[in-house]
């Protein structure tokens, strides 16, 4: 058997109603201003889901794909599902999406917990089963609920993250969105800089980890809620990003003048200004789309990708290098030809 290509055929995109502003903001940090928020980390405001599940929330962005393609549901092979915020710890939320979708039950569904990488590790995974053989069409889904783990209280985390879900058909038939090589990489040692502490089988939540502690930056938070240790997590990535971005160039026999577009996890808008300044990016050709819904973690490249492609930024023939780095540590990067 002849090896198939593998193909991004469509991206769909779903967010919550609630807006959360830095005008709301600024109300409880009286210290700040929506300046300084704004300049800090390039944000004006980011979607709140306040109680729907993981798996309504993925269902509706899934929902939309198939609207927007005309798609039968009874030909998806495969679900995959990116979260990091389960609807419970067992099932399998991608068994509950599969299940509200009314997709055919020898179609394969389950979740991987990643992060702001995921997307990269997603579109790995399927493309190396469209290729295969194994699958035909896969649909590949990530969000989360992050906001329910970040304390109101702390201004680190909560001035940046917002939630949103995307669904993206991976197919064999498509005309464009070639899916190139990969880079993948992982540092464990890194794993302490970005975590929820309480709530797993290391630590079960109780009532020590809802104890409240301040830190002596003001930021205030629980062992349940989400720690990032913010200057490491910069310097991760100005150290790993670069070396990925050469590597898979190089994997992809490909310059940087090659390159149409640089679509890379939407962490902050003073991470991404650093990494396109170190590995010397054109801004015509770097995008920075942050502004509306803030980082939605493994969600940021394919929305930055869809809203590129209604903006008139990503053009048909387009080569576009996408690049994830974050929780765990780790990262991923390939190129798309669309």
């Amino acid at each position: 058997m002849n090896p198939k290509e593998a193909y991004v055929a469509h991206i769909s995109c779903h967010l919550p109603e609630k807006r959360l502003t830095n005008e709301d903001l600024v109300r409880e940090f009286k210290a700040w201003t929506t300046d300084k928020i704004k300049a800090k980390t390039g944000i004006e405001e980011r979607r709140i889901a306040e109680k729907e599940p993981v798996s309504e929330l993925a269902t509706k962005a899934a929902e939309r794909l198939f609207e927007e393609t005309g798609l039968d549901r009874g030909e998806i092979d495969m679900v995959l599902l990116c979260t990091e915020t389960p609807d419970y710890i067992m099932p399998s939320t991608a068994c509950l999406v599969h299940r509200n979708l009314g997709l055919r039950k020898d179609c394969g569904a389950f979740d991987y917990n990643l992060g702001c990488s995921g997307y990269l590790y997603g579109l790995h995974m399927a493309s190396a089963m469209v290729r295969s053989g194994m699958a035909d069409k896969i649909l590949l889904l990530t969000g989360d609920v992050l906001s329910r783990y970040v304390n109101p209280g702390d201004k680190s985390t909560r001035t940046i993250f917002g939630d949103g879900f995307t669904a993206s058909l991976i197919s064999s038939e498509s005309q464009s969105g070639g899916i190139g090589n990969f880079v993948l990489g992982t540092d464990g040692t890194g794993c302490e800089n970005l975590i929820i502490p309480a709530g797993g089988a290391v630590e079960p939540c109780d009532e020590s980890t809802k104890e409240v502690y301040t830190n002596r930056y003001g930021n205030s938070r629980t062992k349940e809620n989400l720690y990032m240790n913010g200057p490491e997590v910069f310097s991760f990535a100005v150290r790993e990003v670069p070396p990925v971005v050469e590597r898979c160039l190089e994997l992809n026999d490909m310059t940087m003048e090659d390159v149409d577009l640089f679509v890379f996890h939407q962490a902050t808008e003073m991470m991404l200004t650093k990494l396109r300044d170190v590995i010397k990016i054109p801004e015509d050709r770097f995008i920075i789309d942050i502004e509306e819904t803030g980082n939605t973690v493994s969600s940021t490249i394919p929305m930055a990708i869809r809203r590129a492609t209604k903006k008139g930024r990503l053009l048909p023939g387009d080569k576009v290098l996408i690049c994830g780095f974050g929780v765990g540590y780790s990262w991923g990067a390939t190129v798309i030809r669309f």
